[in-house]
């Protein structure tokens, strides 16, 4: 039986990309045109708490991690391409980070579609209806903000490493030889996004939230916040199946994020190609 390849998945940084793999991490940025790899070995609480490691678990632990290292990894790669001076991150600006980061995704993607449903659905009495409402009102904010990031220079050119790194790891999935040739035939799509994994989280937080009842503006603000990592460790199991199922509805639910992806991703060059390759063999290796 032929051994099953360990799953790398990445993330698109300032002039660079990381790759994650099971047991490691690699970072490569390009810096005056030379191509640094930084690789570390991955450390995760699940490790020390088995129980952390079952479903729905998982994907919180995964989301959290994820969040930190990305805030680790952004802040690294622009101090490398020159934009901060070299300093590490320490353990409280991480934290302050992470809370500005949560703080502002909850005050834009639950706070404000909650409160602006109350005052457009004044008709809808429906649980259901009104969640949809809200949840359509969510995935136009998100639409929005892409798009409207979209048009900074500095996010183009992560948007196109975020190409390379998707290119690259579906070079990697079909057992080709890791060159620039070779991966910019693939697709800047992958089923495995963190694009298709926040647009899943709107859908379940769809479904999920049409079951509280809307009492109260307060109420339903703290529902949602309360519920939001049982939302992230649900999505997170399907954008897992989605990388490797060919079930109609798991497709179906992950087609919204596939199509969003068009917008967060952009064709590479030859030389960000070679930066992410640099990344997957510093995992691999």
């Amino acid at each position: 039986m032929q051994p099953v390849k360990p799953s790398i998945g990445g993330q698109a940084v300032i002039e660079g990309v990381m790759m994650r793999g099971p047991k490691t991490t690699a970072i490569a940025v390009r810096k005056n045109g030379e191509i640094i790899v930084k690789t570390e070995k991955n450390r995760s609480i699940s490790d020390k708490y088995k129980l952390l490691k079952l479903p729905i678990l998982r994907g919180i632990v995964s989301l959290i991690e994820m969040l930190i290292l990305g805030i680790q990894t952004l802040s690294y790669s622009a101090s490398m391409a020159g934009y901060e001076d070299e300093e590490e991150l320490t353990s409280k600006d991480i934290a302050l980070a992470l809370v500005s980061a949560l703080g502002f995704t909850i005050l834009l993607f639950v706070v404000l579609p909650t409160v602006a449903v109350k005052f457009i659905s004044s008709n809808l009495t429906n649980p259901f209806l009104l969640s949809l409402a809200e949840g359509l009102l969510r995935i136009a904010i998100f639409v929005i903000y892409i798009i409207a990031i979209s048009s900074m220079k500095d996010i183009r050119r992560v948007f196109e490493y975020h190409g390379a790194e998707h290119k690259t790891v579906h070079c990697y999935e079909h057992d080709e030889k890791l060159t620039p040739e070779n991966a910019e035939k693939y697709s800047t799509v992958h089923p495995r996004c963190g694009t298709s994994f926040m647009m899943l989280v709107m859908v379940v937080s769809i479904l999920l939230f049409s079951v509280i009842s809307w009492q109260g503006i307060i109420q339903r603000i703290l529902s949602r916040i309360v519920m939001l990592p049982l939302v992230a460790g649900i999505s997170y199991e399907l954008i897992q199946l989605a990388g490797k199922s060919n079930s109609p509805l798991i497709k179906a639910l992950n087609a919204p994020g596939m199509w969003l992806q068009r917008l967060t991703t952009r064709e590479p060059d030859r030389s960000q190609l070679e930066v992410a390759i640099a990344a997957i063999k510093g995992v691999l290796n």
